[in-house]
């Protein structure tokens, strides 16, 4: 099952897509389709949400001041609750600096099984490019650098990771 915010891929046959346009869909959609073995968290809706949503125009000033709470932290969430918790919970940390350190502190506070860490500040390869360089951080404290290569190619070493882990 795909749960997927907006976008502009074509829909994957075979595959269970449940399309959503929140952050409360995200989760509502994620917590009706636990328990899975696997779940794999690859990108995180936004941390933040407008507090107080206006249902008429705001009007033009100078100023404005806008509130902003969190959001729930979904891949938190399901992997400290026992009860949904799948047998392997995978995570993705898009950072712009301090890549590991920071990858490392998100592992441990998200109770993470694995975390694909990357750097999303390099233009050749990230956001906009179809190549990536990661490392795969995991929770016994190892770390797996894979090598610039395409998405698609990294994707495949990630879900074979996964598949031999299940074995």
């Amino acid at each position: 099952t795909l749960i997927s915010g907006p976008t502009q891929l074509d829909p994957i046959k075979g595959i269970n897509t449940i399309n959503i346009n929140s952050a409360k869909e995200m989760f509502d959609a994620v917590i009706e389709n636990l328990p899975v073995d696997v779940a794999v968290f690859s990108a995180a809706v936004a941390d933040y949400k407008v507090k107080n949503i206006s249902e008429t125009k705001i009007k033009n000033k100078d100023n404005y001041n806008l509130s902003l709470e969190k959001n729930i932290d979904i891949l938190r969430h399901v992997s400290n609750h026992n009860s949904l918790r799948p047998k392997l919970v995978l995570g993705f940390s898009a950072e712009t600096n301090d890549i590991i350190e920071n990858s490392q502190k998100k592992i441990n506070e998200k109770n993470c099984d694995w975390l694909v860490a990357n750097d999303v500040s390099n233009q050749e390869i990230g956001f906009d490019s179809d190549y990536n360089e990661v490392s795969i951080l995991y929770k016994n404290g190892e770390i797996e650098k894979i090598s610039k290569d395409k998405k698609s190619e990294i994707a495949n070493k990630i879900v074979k990771k996964i598949v031999s882990n299940l074995d």
